[in-house]
């Protein structure tokens, strides 16, 4: 809160302050897009190529704001950065922005300059000095420049076939680093904890025990499901990508598949948490055929003969197991 409180305010920099804040703000600018390009080369080099021409981009507008300032100040640039200004736009911290996809990177480069140019704007028109205004309105038309530069560079790096096959690209690693084992997991926890909810559920007739079982089966094999797949494969040689993420995917999942149909016997009445939980069941194994027709492009009437047949099954073993 002191830190917050010691901010200073936009309106309150003097001209030379604002043109060290646009030096700093074009060298983060230009790291950020390095950084882009540099984790998207391997997989997907012609976006990679425009971030590196849009990093060389904001690399000379730095120098000309370098020139301007040694013109006008000197040598010797204030230290000032977006952090220290209350208000100032502010950036994605690097290391949050790793887990972003292609076109979402691609949107982010564009609301970067889109911020830095409203704020110029902005900032322009509450200005009183005529050369501050002259000058912050000058950094506003650069800022436009640079997403006109974008579109640029992406007519010469990425054509129509080459951002077909990234985005081609994209969307497989999305289906296999998420969908896959999220699909997995939730068919996992869906049918396989079918016979130990629904055999203690008719051999016991009670609404909480069985809600206690259903939980035990359903965190367990989210947990069984969630190691499983993170050691199984380590995303190298498959490019399936990272094991964590893809861990944490089918472990969320199962324990949520296995959780739809446990929650209603938090009913105490049992033949209504029953009821329910049927119904429960059937919503899941729909949604499962409808995320592999869709996604994984399986025909729909196959998907759910395969999931209905499966989860059928394993609840009369359930359900027998649990009279008998």
């Amino acid at each position: 809160m002191l830190y917050m409180g010691n901010r200073r305010r936009f309106r309150d920099l003097s001209e030379q302050e604002v043109l060290a804040l646009a030096i700093s703000s074009e060298e983060d600018d230009a790291r950020i897009y390095r950084s882009f390009a540099e984790r998207l080369r391997a997989d997907f080099p012609d976006t990679a190529a425009i971030f590196d021409g849009m990093a060389e981009e904001e690399d000379s507008h730095r120098r000309a704001l370098i020139d301007l300032h040694r013109e006008r100040f000197g040598d010797v640039i204030p230290l000032i950065r977006r952090e220290h200004v209350a208000g100032y736009y502010a950036r994605r911290p690097v290391w949050l922005t790793e887990n972003l996809s292609l076109e979402r990177i691609r949107d982010e480069a564009a609301s970067m300059e889109r911020q830095a140019e409203r704020f110029y704007h902005m900032a322009a028109q509450n200005a009183q000095d005529a050369d501050t205004r002259k000058l912050l309105g000058d950094l506003a038309a650069m800022e436009a420049k640079h997403e006109d530069t974008a579109n640029q560079l992406e007519q010469e790096h990425l054509g129509d076939a080459s951002r077909d096959e990234e985005d081609d690209r994209a969307k497989r690693q999305f289906l296999l680093t998420w969908v896959q084992p999220g699909l997995a997991g939730l068919m996992d926890g869906s049918v396989s904890t079918l016979a130990p909810i629904f055999a203690t559920a008719f051999a016991t007739h009670d609404p909480w025990t069985t809600f206690l079982v259903g939980l035990a089966a359903s965190v367990g094999a989210g947990i069984s499901m969630g190691f499983t797949e993170a050691a199984s494969d380590d995303g190298e040689l498959s490019g399936r990508g990272s094991p964590t993420k893809r861990g944490f995917a089918s472990g969320v999942m199962t324990t949520v598949g296995g959780l739809g149909h446990a929650l209603p016997y938090l009913i105490p009445h049992f033949w209504t948490a029953t009821t329910i939980a049927l119904i429960v069941v059937f919503i899941e194994l729909w949604a499962i055929a409808w995320i592999q027709n869709k996604f994984m492009e399986t025909p729909f009437l196959r998907a759910t003969f395969q999931v209905v047949l499966g989860g059928a099954l394993v609840f009369a073993a359930g359900a027998l197991i649990g009279s008998g």
